[in-house]
């Protein structure tokens, strides 16, 4: 009886600690949301009073551009930013997942997770490119 009783123990520890971490991955999508449509406001705002987003026509912008058309408030670079908070979301959401399946002990999808990680990371980095 006690060791099924710490087997139950044990395992509703672990519910409540996934649970909490499914709280947590809803509240960053929610947040990342919140703060890329705020950036892109303040760039659509910003766009409407200066006239023009800053950037080249062709639509190619390097993160060198965007950082130094953030330095001077360039409205396209703001707006590019929100676009980046955005992509970064559910990045964010795919790293949680790894420490989620790690407490689970889910060695399985740990290494799963993590090379979805490592592809949306490659992605990033090759798009960039």
């Amino acid at each position: 009886m006690d060791n099924k009783d710490t087997k139950n123990a044990e395992e509703e520890k672990i519910s409540k600690e996934m649970a909490q971490v499914e709280i947590m991955i809803g509240q960053i999508l929610r947040i990342g949301v919140i703060i890329s449509a705020v950036i892109m406001l303040i760039g659509f705002i910003a766009y409407g009073i200066q006239g023009s987003t800053g950037l080249p026509s062709h639509g190619a912008v390097t993160i060198t551009a965007i950082a130094t058309g953030l330095l001077s408030f360039k409205s396209g670079s703001v707006m590019m930013l929100g676009l980046f908070c955005l992509i970064l979301t559910p990045v964010l959401r795919v790293v949680v997942s790894i420490y989620a399946f790690y407490v689970e002990k889910d060695s399985l999808y740990v290494w799963i997770t993590s090379a979805v990680l490592v592809i949306l990371l490659f992605a990033l980095f090759i798009g960039h490119s």
